[in-house]
């Protein structure tokens, strides 16, 4: 819905509602490519999964997360622009800068996740080869291996640092910067504005990060299978329904385009 918004209005063609486009693409990808064997096991029985079928799913997977990892950092940076430097948003902002941003996190997103499925795809087997979740999941399938962990443990905890926590970090003072221009302005209805800009994108990007670095970034003996599963739900299928809602509900340019598709709805089926 959202995706059809931003194409159909064109108030909605904007470097923001651009970003916020990708990040419903990546929603609804992530979504489809956890979701597609849990739902799959539900409507067959079958709950057998080929190894190559399993290593695709994991790839889509990271390749979509790191994604959003970055792509809420050039969201960070387009709402740092628009309430640090307003005068200069639309020159900095423009459609060239807006691309290349966007086609960059795709790109690190697809590549980075290349080094972690190689290493992955040949780990051992022995016995056991049930995997305790709904989807294939690196922890998962590393709990299942018999084989040394170090290089994998490695490039695991190495992009949880540098693809994780960077372009967390460089949010936080993207953000920093954005509430000490927002405590400096005068007028208090004109603070509420800026702060509504930006507390959605904020509550995503806690709510993300926070349930992924709950999973990935914590000793491998504080493995939990069903705590695993829980969080898994949260950051795959949870947050991306609230996405929609959380920057819809304190947006207004949103509301006004969604009114205007419903009016129009109503117009074509009452004639």
């Amino acid at each position: 819905m959202f995706l059809m918004l931003v194409c159909a209005d064109p108030h909605l063609q904007k470097p923001m509602y651009f970003f916020l486009g990708n990040l419903s693409f990546l929603d609804i990808g992530n979504s489809s490519v956890t979701l597609s064997t849990l739902l799959h096991r539900l409507m067959t029985g079958e709950t057998l999964i080929s190894f190559p079928v399993c290593m695709v799913q994991l790839y889509f997977f990271l390749s979509f997360t790191i994604t959003e990892f970055f792509l809420l950092t050039a969201m960070a940076y387009d709402r740092y622009v628009a309430i640090c430097n307003p005068l200069r948003y639309m020159l900095i902002m423009n459609s060239r800068a807006c691309v290349l941003l966007a086609s960059v996190s795709w790109l690190l997103g697809f590549l980075d996740s290349v080094p972690a499925i190689v290493l992955i795809s040949q780990l051992s087997f022995c016995e056991n080869n049930e995997i305790n979740h709904f989807f294939c999941d690196i922890a998962a399938l590393m709990k299942l291996s018999c084989s040394t962990m170090h290089a994998i443990e490695i490039v695991v905890f190495t992009d949880g640092v540098f693809l994780s926590m960077f372009p967390f970090l460089l949010t936080l003072i993207s953000y920093g910067y954005i509430i000490s221009t927002i405590l400096k302005i005068n007028s208090a209805k004109g603070r509420r504005k800026a702060f509504s800009t930006c507390s959605s994108h904020l509550t995503i990007v806690f709510l993300f990060y926070g349930t992924l670095i709950s999973v990935y970034m914590r000793p491998a003996s504080k493995y939990s299978p069903e705590q695993d599963k829980v969080f898994s739900l949260l950051y795959t299928d949870l947050i991306p329904m609230l996405n929609p809602i959380i920057y819809s509900l304190r947006n207004e340019e949103v509301k006004k385009a969604l009114m205007k598709v419903v009016c129009k709805f109503n117009c074509i089926i009452t004639n």
